[in-house]
């Protein structure tokens, strides 16, 4: 693929990356660099403004198609966040579906983040896996202990899948809590008129709280994020500080918000953090103190 001037230069560059299967920080900079402008400004003029992103999506499209790709209209959308242009976003000249939300990589994605909506996902595709273990559960032949192994694995990995970056808040935790509870009571066969504290239904199935469960997840993925290379694209999200002005009112509780509080709450600032997850033993012990700590209510 060659460089085309009158594209401006920087867009076929990074198409040749991936085309090439050539990705991280090191390329990006390496394209910035040959074009004289910071990584940052890079990055941020993909998704500027609404003329700038139809621009770059036509370019995206015919460099695709030198090299006998093409961008399927039926599997592209668009959402705006924080946007009030409403002029359409067209693809070989038809109008692109906008959405309020959409599911990548198995979690819902909407214009508040999308936790609320991918909580109520996950319940309901954690039920289905649960009332498709019906008859394991009902056995007389598999030990408690083995049908809670089956759930750990079966079932409850269904519902956490992707709660390391969930905004929790008192209502959605108590929701999933919810869940939880009736399935354990479920595989204990404890029917009503029988009664039993949540407390004691933990200790009998050897189940932490659904709270720390999601904050353990949060914080172990933290830490391997924090020991990979500072040009890791992932790290570098984690650590970005957007500049701005934000709106008058009380600012939204917000996943990063969130975690800073539980670190500050433990005494901890994000230089120590990013110190001890270094130390894979320290670490461990870091999210232990965490996990103790209750998060603020949103």
């Amino acid at each position: 693929m060659r460089k085309h001037p009158d594209h401006g230069g920087v867009l076929p560059d990074v198409m040749q990356l991936a085309v090439n299967g050539v990705h991280g920080e090191e390329s990006l900079r390496a394209v910035a660099k040959r074009h004289g402008i910071a990584r940052g400004t890079l990055r941020s003029n993909m998704k500027k403004a609404q003329l700038d992103a139809q621009e770059k999506l036509n370019r995206v499209a015919e460099e695709a198609e030198k090299t006998g790709l093409k961008i399927s209209m039926t599997k592209t959308e668009v959402m705006r966040v924080n946007n009030k242009q409403h002029a359409p976003i067209q693809l070989h000249q038809e109008n692109i579906k906008e959405v309020d939300k959409f599911v990548y990589l198995g979690s819902i994605v909407s214009k508040d983040g999308g936790t609320d909506e991918d909580i109520r996902s996950r319940i309901n595709k954690a039920r289905h896996a649960f009332r498709t273990l019906r008859s394991v559960w009902s056995s007389s032949a598999l030990a408690q202990h083995g049908k809670i192994r089956i759930f750990s694995s079966d079932v409850k990995s269904v519902l956490l899948y992707g709660s390391e970056t969930w905004r929790t808040t008192k209502t959605n935790t108590q929701k999933l809590q919810t869940f939880i509870n009736r399935c354990l009571r479920n595989i204990l066969n404890i029917r009503w008129p029988e009664v039993i504290s949540n407390q004691d239904l933990w200790e009998r199935t050897r189940q932490a709280p659904i709270e720390q469960e999601i904050k353990k997840r949060k914080w172990g993925w933290i830490g391997h994020t924090l020991r990979k290379p500072s040009s890791n694209t992932t790290r570098q999200s984690l650590e970005w500080n957007p500049q701005g002005k934000r709106k008058v009112g009380r600012p939204r509780q917000t996943w990063r918000r969130s975690t800073d509080a539980e670190a500050r709450a433990a005494g901890m600032t994000w230089a120590e953090l990013r110190r001890t997850s270094q130390n894979r033993v320290r670490w461990r012990s870091v999210v232990a103190a965490l996990c103790s700590y209750r998060s603020e209510e949103d």
